[in-house]
């Protein structure tokens, strides 16, 4: 068995569960909406530009997490989980998944988004091992901190390092989509790195490696890398 590994947002996605999540916390009054639309906006463009600082912007995002009951939570997610993630995963996606499945693979969701968010996303999609960012939890509450590493960029790889250790795994013949050049250390990493819809950067390194470059949105490409 090979391993196949998807980056999520904007990839499985058709768009980031991380700001999508912001957004729904604004639409519920559950934070203040100026200031926190303007900081959603600014550091998802930082994360586009390669510049985000991943320790203040989880500074940022986890802290709602402690100002609300875990109860209440769960049912904030899972409305979140109708109304903007339900409507964003992609059928070619969903169809790309289903063909690893097939094929014997074992499929790994790695993100930087934290798990609070992708936890269920991950089991709507039907993928049995994430690796995210984990918030820090004490006495079943957040805190508004991060446990561990940052699952991004050198973290994902420090991550993923670590989840082939405890399940005796190695990178041969494995695969990982990405949309983002924020994933480059990843993509040069695995056996079979393809870039899924990506960015500038991204589309120009995947161009002058050969990578293969397919989209889950141009209902003109297949997602199949069978070839």
């Amino acid at each position: 068995m090979s391993l196949a590994i998807f980056d999520l947002d904007n990839t499985l996605l058709g768009d980031d569960s991380d700001y999508l999540w912001g957004q729904f916390l604004v639409e519920q009054q559950l934070v203040d909406k100026d200031f926190y639309e303007r900081e959603n906006q600014r550091f998802y463009e930082d994360y586009k530009a390669g510049t985000l600082d991943i320790l203040e912007f989880l500074t940022f995002s986890l802290q709602p997490l402690s100002r609300i009951e875990p109860g209440t939570l769960t049912k904030l997610h899972a409305q979140f989980m109708r109304e903007k993630i339900t409507p964003v995963i992609l059928p070619k996606a969903k169809a790309l998944l289903e063909s690893h499945r097939e094929n014997g693979d074992i499929l790994i969701i790695i993100t930087a988004t934290n798990s609070f968010i992708t936890g269920p996303i991950a089991v709507a999609l039907g993928v049995d091992n994430l690796i995210a960012t984990e918030p820090e939890i004490i006495d079943g509450r957040y805190t508004g901190q991060v446990a561990g590493i940052p699952c991004f960029r050198d973290g994902k790889l420090t991550r993923l390092e670590t989840w082939l250790i405890a399940n005796q795994q190695n990178l041969e013949g494995s695969c990982f989509y990405s949309d983002s050049h924020n994933d480059l250390a990843l993509l040069e990493m695995v056996s079979k790195p393809v870039a899924v819809d990506p960015d500038e950067t991204l589309a120009q390194h995947a161009a002058s490696k050969g990578w293969p470059i397919i989209s889950l949105r141009d209902e003109e490409t297949s997602p199949s890398l069978r070839e």
